[in-house]
């Protein structure tokens, strides 16, 4: 006899004309930053590419009825409001359609999708877009940290309130020390990063998600010379030949005798991408049933100590569990941002998840981390491997610079 389905599991599984439902989730490629093939682009551009994309992927839908567009950009001048909003409308949508951008760091893209979400489950608004975009080529560095700081803060007696600005390698060290996350083992991890995300580039598994971008490169060699065009059609960060000894030979990258090294963290990456949102009776009006890919469930954000912000998915991962009456096995698949292995192996470990579960396709470390878009790319990259291997509960969580945490629930149609 079969084991009965959990109270909670069962009530999400449900489907109701109230749901809030996913018709598309695309994203660019993710390329390195400075190096990659977009080196030369603009991240308004990439998000300008997954704009139209996603209305070219839902012809049927007449873009005038799209009551909002949410961006998440983290690093751009003015947080990339204005270029947004030039981006979105050059890509088709009409005027009449708002947009504004989020910046919550890391989970940028999780927090644009979830205010859509909650918007069309507030009642306000009936379809949205949610996404994110960032160029950290073009704006990676001093604006990581405030260059004009209100002074009292520097000597602020919380040490909270001043390790918000302590560098995120120095946090990875923190929760590596901290929770006897071994340097050997942060290496195995991410050289199986890399490993899972060769796999499933050769096999094809990232190529529903992904939407080819033309762009412009310039040679370093020769800048005067005429851009070359180019159409960059696939994540460029993924390095097959990598290995564990390969890993293991790399020096520590923020502390003399840490463990957190350029290979077992997160890359420096530009990349966009974008979801279509709409409540399930909204599709069906428009005759739209067919298309929905998957829903939203909920999502949790949480804080922690800044300085092991890495914890985040370990205490907002339980915080949507529990609001959603669900426990750890009910969820089949997890893309869990991988910041850096130390926090990524320190979150899996304690919230006792199955690691065979966790980024089937590779994380951060092999793909990449342009900051404002990685949430949304992660449900990009989550939807199309649930549908191919059948599972139905997907969990979308990443830790948050000054000490956050994210994660979101969706289920497959």
């Amino acid at each position: 006899m079969a084991s009965p389905v959990p109270r909670g599991l069962r009530q999400v599984l449900q489907k109701s004309p109230s749901d809030i439902v996913i018709l598309s989730s695309l994203r660019t490629p993710v390329t390195r930053a400075k190096k990659g093939g977009f080196k030369d682009a603009y991240p308004e551009e990439l998000l300008a590419h997954v704009l139209k994309a996603t209305l070219e992927a839902n012809p049927k839908l007449d873009p005038a009825l799209i009551d909002d567009v949410a961006i998440g950009s983290v690093l751009q001048e003015l947080g990339g409001a204005k270029a947004g909003r030039m981006a979105q409308i050059h890509a088709g949508f009409p005027h009449t359609v708002p947009f504004h951008t989020i910046n919550r760091q890391c989970s940028s893209g999780l927090a644009a999708i979830s205010t859509i979400a909650n918007g069309i489950r507030a009642g306000a608004i009936n379809v949205g877009v949610g996404g994110g975009m960032e160029s950290m080529t073009r704006n990676y560095g001093s604006r990581a940290i405030p260059t004009v700081l209100w002074p009292e803060l520097k000597e602020s007696p919380s040490h909270d309130s001043r390790d918000c600005i302590m560098p995120m390698g120095i946090t990875s060290e923190n929760v590596a020390a901290r929770y006897g996350i071994s340097r050997a083992d942060q290496d195995v991890f991410a050289a199986e990063s890399h490993k899972k995300a060769t796999t499933a580039q050769a096999e094809g598994r990232f190529d529903a998600e992904i939407v080819p971008v033309k762009t412009r490169s310039i040679d370093p060699e020769n800048p005067d010379a005429p851009p070359q065009e180019i159409t960059v059609i696939r994540d460029d960060g993924i390095r097959p030949n990598i290995s564990v000894e390969k890993m293991a030979s790399l020096k520590p990258a923020f502390a003399a005798d840490g463990t957190s090294t350029a290979g077992n963290s997160s890359q420096v990456s530009d990349g966009a991408a974008a979801t279509l949102l709409m409540r399930r009776s909204t599709a069906t009006e428009l005759g739209l049933s067919s298309s929905i890919q998957g829903r939203w469930v909920g999502t949790a954000v949480a804080g922690c100590a800044p300085d092991e912000m890495g914890v985040g998915p370990a205490v907002a991962i339980p915080k949507l569990l529990q609001m959603l009456d669900m426990n750890v096995g009910d969820v089949h698949l997890w893309e869990l941002n991988e910041a850096f292995a130390s926090q990524a192996l320190y979150c899996t470990r304690k919230l006792g998840i199955d690691e065979a579960k966790v980024n089937p396709k590779g994380g951060a470390i092999a793909i990449g981390h342009p900051l404002g878009a990685t949430g949304a790319r992660q449900l990009a990259t989550l939807l199309p491997e649930m549908q191919r291997t059948g599972q139905e509960v997907g969990v979308v969580s990443m830790c948050i610079g000054t000490g956050m945490g994210m994660a979101g629930m969706f289920v497959r149609e």
